[in-house]
């Protein structure tokens, strides 16, 4: 049962927020054997299983260590692996794909986990940024079924500023001469690379910027050098248009009081039964540290970790060994 290699678990007929796929698919890793307590960690903006995404808090020796969990990975909708914009056929492909919502991502790694690995019970998922925000859902629309939580560097709800901040790399985007209104013959990657320079200021403190950590030892001599090599290239090399902007809007939408409560935050909160751990940086402009207090406020049985770094959002993601250092331990002591 245990395959860290891609798997792909095809759900047949699928419904989504935005209709329907005819043959969706799932795209998941397996770590250790299904005997034991399960954990789920899920991949954020940007992050691909292919490429290791998650390989900074899974391994021996690390926070979700095979050799006492069942670890299962799973690629959002429209990240490229899972069913997206990219790789699904017409009469959904491209620009036609249907609007994806966190709840459809929880469904379909539900359908997974039930239907062919086995798993009667989710000991935690664990989840970075948009991970995080499927961590939430997850212990939303299925309460009885998830024990823990782990959010990092994430929020229950995209803020109004969080979702403000994306409309910038968003409208850079679309305003490339070459992304055609998502009809695209050939990668625009003039788009795709303005995309990348609008978002990447976001990612770290300014600290982290006036410190000149970009240079990373002298890797990259120029601010301008690691924004082409780091962020620009990255997003050309293993990323499509629509993809980037298809899964973007699932984090807009992202609000776990749209799946119950009629939009009541504050009940949807208190129901949720899993105990939490939250994990906010303290200069990350993304998911701020204050939405995370505000956050454990509302919970039952939440703890709360600030994360005390100049990294920023990165400080979650496994950029920085010292803060890796820090969310592994505070893992461990959570799921003793």
């Amino acid at each position: 049962m245990s395959d860290s290699s891609l798997q792909f678990y095809h759900h047949g007929r699928f419904r989504v927020a935005g209709g329907v796929l005819p043959d969706a698919v799932t795209a998941y890793q397996t770590y250790g054997e299904p005997t034991n307590p399960c954990i789920v960690f899920p991949t954020c903006y940007g992050a691909k299983l292919s490429l290791g995404s998650q390989s900074y808090l899974v391994g021996e020796g690390k926070a979700l260590d095979p050799r006492r969990y069942f670890v299962v990975t799973f690629a959002l909708f429209c990240n490229g692996e899972s069913s997206s914009p990219s790789n699904t056929p017409a009469p959904y492909n491209g620009p036609y794909f249907p609007t994806i919502s966190y709840e459809d991502n929880i469904h379909a790694q539900y359908a997974v986990l039930t239907r062919h690995l086995g798993v009667a019970k989710v000991h935690c998922v664990v989840g970075f940024s948009m991970g995080g925000q499927q961590a939430y859902h997850w212990a939303t629309v299925y309460p009885d079924f998830v024990e823990r939580l782990v959010a990092i560097c994430s929020s229950a709800r995209t803020s109004p500023h969080n979702k403000c901040f994306l409309e910038g790399p968003k409208a850079a985007l679309k305003a490339g001469r070459d992304f055609n209104d998502g009809h695209y013959t050939a990668p625009p990657t003039v788009g795709i690379r303005a995309f990348a320079r609008a978002y990447c200021a976001w990612a770290y403190g300014q600290t982290w910027f006036r410190e000149h950590l970009y240079e990373m030892e002298g890797m990259y001599p120029t601010l301008d050098v690691f924004i082409r090599e780091v962020w620009e290239g990255r997003y050309v090399a293993h990323w499509d248009a629509n993809d980037m902007l298809s899964l973007l809007d699932t984090w807009q939408r992202g609000d776990v009081s749209s799946v119950r409560d009629g939009g009541d935050f504050a009940s949807c909160m208190g129901s949720i039964k899993a105990k939490a751990l939250l994990m906010p940086c303290k200069t990350d402009l993304y998911f701020c540290p204050e939405d995370s207090a505000n956050e454990m406020s509302l919970l039952k049985n939440a703890e709360l970790a600030v994360i005390d770094s100049v990294w920023g959002h990165a400080a979650g993601g496994g950029a920085n060994p010292t803060d890796v250092a820090f969310i592994t331990k505070k893992i461990e002591e959570f799921l003793a």
